[in-house]
């Protein structure tokens, strides 16, 4: 099973459930509609990988997200997660309106900085992206349909979290081909101060 580290400590997450189309200029940007309801899936443990890989079948994309670790009931630590998609496939899954699975829960598709303990999850988190120096994408819980504290609630309705798994809160705009050789750093920012950054380079 993978790992991911939470405050120098290396735990198991049983799985990542991720919350898609959170921000509306994302949205937009794919072309897709404003969803009724919330739009939840998941990538298993064997999704977590440490390196970002480039292509699987098919050349990926990314998406840059604030992630939170569930403990006890609540989010308990932040961090900066990648959400690699093989685009193309996905567009042909939703075209037949088949689950997206194939394309988000591949081996390698969930990569993560390391996580931080917070005390207060609806703080005012930024998501920030640069791609070899550029800044690729931004966005914060602002700009979310659905708050940190919204999404708990909601998956709380309906699934078991498990202490140490994965919460995904979705992309902003700005997603794009990760292109092998690329340099990127992902950090998580709250009130000016960064609280978690991690660089990799795609293979």
């Amino acid at each position: 099973m993978n790992k991911i580290k939470v405050n120098e400590k290396l735990i198991t997450p049983s799985k990542i459930v991720c919350i898609g189309r959170n921000y509306v200029e994302h949205i937009a940007e794919l072309g897709n509609e404003i969803p009724e309801n919330m739009v939840v899936f998941t990538k298993p443990n064997s999704s977590i990988s440490a390196g970002l890989i480039s292509v699987h079948d098919e050349p990926l994309h990314y998406e840059g997200e604030i992630c939170f670790v569930y403990e006890k009931g609540t989010f308990t630590a932040i961090g900066f997660g990648l959400d690699l998609t093989k685009r193309k496939l996905q567009s042909r899954l939703k075209e037949k309106g088949l689950p997206w699975e194939r394309a988000k829960s591949f081996d390698g598709a969930a990569v993560f900085s390391e996580f931080i303990l917070i005390e207060d999850m609806q703080g005012h988190y930024e998501v920030q992206l640069t791609i070899n120096n550029v800044l690729t994408q931004q966005g914060d819980v602002s700009l979310m349909m659905y708050s940190p504290a919204e999404i708990l609630a909601e998956l709380q309705s309906f699934m078991t979290l498990e202490d140490g798994d994965v919460v995904m809160t979705g992309t902003p705009k700005g997603v794009g081909v990760i292109n092998a050789k690329d340099c990127f750093t992902g950090s998580i920012i709250h009130q000016g101060k960064t609280l978690v950054t991690n660089t990799w380079v795609a293979c």
